[in-house]
């Protein structure tokens, strides 16, 4: 049931972080991108596969720096070339994995790296250049329930070497670690030992090419650092420079490495205590992960929330000034003013105001009824100039948007390649059809208006544009944008299309008329913004980032530690349940305590002790 429990909330944690998308520029986002393909592969390559197969072989990641010897250890212990040596290996992105020929099912499967290929050994050719995968190859001498694989050098100049070497490092059950005596504090090397401390991986390191009389003070050294770096319970095997015998380490030498791996495969007791002290391990580290990316996911939709803002921002300045522009009576001035002066009279126009409105009111109301030539060149000026309104506060938006893009690292990757900066090419166009129907929707309201009025209409039937023009007037007619004469002017034009029309429909329809022209004047306005707007928003739909919080992930992890705070190692990997060996058998294994048994070290003592009873 617990263990049910438990790999029923991995999966659920998988399933959130492959769901997380990162494609914001944020502060965290690089690292939580590579934090997200961590926690996959330690969960696909490791976890997952080692909670469903407690019985599994015990896998034995042998890395190391590029020239270390690994493929030698690896070879020695196996007392056969398996893994090519030298630095131009032709299998470098096929690794081998070694294992006995009874346990070839644990890994001719996906249950372990299932993103990689396998291979037989006999299949070497052709594997240069190909996907990275795993070339299986049997060995006699490899014991029941223990695989060495023979990962990439970790300093490969090749990045795509260098990250198959992690993933198999992060696959690993124990790690075997191979440096040397020359190079055991480079840089490289230690940035992965310092992930198998966050890790709690359980580790070995083998210290290759040891000066003999120099193999105390250089194991110090290691072991100091080792402790240093929160490393204190790896184990260090000293291995001296000796000779190679047909390319392979003397039994001698390689026999502590022997000793270690066959102990911690076939004791049960080891064997649970590596298990529970690397899988622990990587469970605290994805967990530890999993809530750095909800942290990540929090900023990736705060990033979204924050350049959504920034649109709107610039956008609702824009529809702001279209509004005071056609409120303010900042329109009726240049071309449109011209046209409406045509209309009333310039030349009688201060006096018509003393001596009141009735005369320009029979001035319009024949202009209205088609007795004039000027209502078409005013239609057509209050286009023009409404049309530049709109363009205008467009291009102030794109131009105000895109500056706040540019400034945010979040912003500035979606920009690339994206002609942000100034409205769309089309947006004339469009901006004046939606004038175009703006001034339909005037007509029609003042011919609906009128319907309810027959005898007006039939007055004036013939009258709906002028009335259309002059409701347009009464629409933009506030001296609030103006200064000097124009105030006077404009005022007075406000006056008189306002009494024109109070004349026809009322008072109060004729505040409603032009509340109404105003609404849908906005609304068309809106719609065209909004569309521009939507340039830079559809970046970000496209990304996703605010699909999700973090949030989700947070409970997914939670739901990890809960299961997993009643597991033991005896009960998670059956300590006791194994036999205490199994078929197959490295070399050099027991070479130490043979040579042990074979030496007298004792005997010059027990002469010297006798020499002193004679005397």
């Amino acid at each position: 049931m617990e263990h049910d429990e438990l790999v029923s909330a991995l999966l659920g944690l998988r399933e959130r972080v492959a769901d997380l998308r990162l494609p914001l520029e944020t502060a965290t986002a690089p690292n939580a991108r590579a934090d997200r393909t961590r926690v996959l592969d330690q969960l696909d390559d490791y976890l997952l596969p080692r909670l469903r197969d407690p019985g599994a072989p015990v896998l034995v990641v042998v890395g190391g720096s590029t020239g270390a010897g690994k493929s030698t250890v690896v070879n020695s212990l196996v007392g056969a070339e398996v893994s090519p040596s030298g630095v131009l290996r032709p299998t470098t992105r096929w690794p081998v994995l070694v294992h006995h020929p009874l346990d070839v099912r644990w890994f001719s499967s996906d249950r372990v790296l299932p993103s990689l290929s396998r291979a037989e050994s006999a299949g070497e050719q052709g594997l240069t250049g190909a996907r990275p995968g795993l070339r299986l190859v049997a060995s006699e001498a490899v014991p029941v329930g223990l695989a060495l694989l023979d990962a990439p050098d970790v300093d490969s100049v090749e990045e795509g070497n260098r990250v198959l070497a992690a993933q198999l490092l992060g696959a690993a059950d124990v790690w075997l670690f191979v440096t040397t005596a020359a190079r055991y504090a480079d840089a490289v090397p230690w940035e992965l030992l310092a992930d198998a401390a966050r890790r709690g991986t359980h580790l070995a390191l083998v210290l290759d090419r040891v000066d003999p009389g120099a193999e105390t003070a250089v194991g110090d050294h290691l072991r100091q650092m080792l402790e240093d770096a929160g490393l204190s319970s790896a184990t260090v095997i000293v291995v001296p420079e000796v000779e190679l015998q047909d390319g392979l380490l003397p039994e001698a030498a390689i026999g502590p490495i022997a000793d270690v791996l066959t102990r911690t495969a076939t004791d049960p007791a080891v064997r649970a205590a590596a298990l529970a002290e690397t899988w622990d391990g990587a469970v605290s580290d994805v967990s530890r992960r999993a809530l750095d990316l909800a942290t990540a996911a929090d900023e990736q939709r705060a990033a979204d929330v924050r350049l959504r803002a920034a649109v709107a921002a610039a956008y609702a300045t824009a529809s702001d000034r279209i509004g005071h522009a056609t409120s303010d009576g900042s329109l009726l001035r240049g071309e449109v003013l011209a046209r409406w002066q045509d209309v009333v009279g310039t030349s009688e126009w201060f006096r018509s105001l003393e001596q009141g409105v009735s005369r320009l009111r029979d001035r319009v109301i024949g202009f209205v009824r088609g007795r004039r030539p000027a209502e078409p060149a005013l239609v057509e000026a209050v286009a023009h100039g409404l049309s530049a309104v709109i363009q205008d506060s467009a291009e102030e938006a794109a131009e105000t948007a895109h500056s706040a893009w540019r400034h945010d690292p979040a912003g500035l990757a979606l920009l690339d390649g994206l002609a942000l900066s100034r409205a769309s090419a089309d947006l004339r166009a469009r901006t004046a059809e939606q004038v175009r129907a703006w001034q339909g929707d005037v007509l029609g309201l003042v011919e609906t208006e009128g319907a309810d009025r027959r005898t007006t209409a039939r007055a004036l039937s013939y009258g709906v544009n002028g009335l259309g023009a002059v409701l347009m007037v009464a629409v933009f007619a506030s001296t609030g944008g103006l200064t000097g004469a124009e105030v006077g002017i404009v005022g007075g034009s406000a006056l008189l299309a306002q009494r024109v029309l109070e004349a026809v429909f009322g008072d109060e329809a004729v505040r409603r008329l032009t509340q109404e022209a105003q609404s849908r004047l906005a609304a068309r306005t809106d719609a065209l913004l909004d569309e521009e707007s939507s340039r830079f928003t559809r970046q970000l739909d496209a990304t996703g980032a605010a699909s999700r919080d973090g949030d989700d992930l947070r409970a997914a992890a939670g739901r990890v530690q809960s299961a997993m705070s009643t597991r033991t190692a005896a009960t998670a990997w059956g300590a006791g349940e194994l036999p205490a060996g199994g078929a197959g058998h490295l070399r050099g294994t027991g070479a130490v305590a043979r040579s042990t048994e074979v030496a007298e070290p004792e005997q010059p003592e027990r002469t010297r002790w006798w020499s002193r009873w004679w005397r």
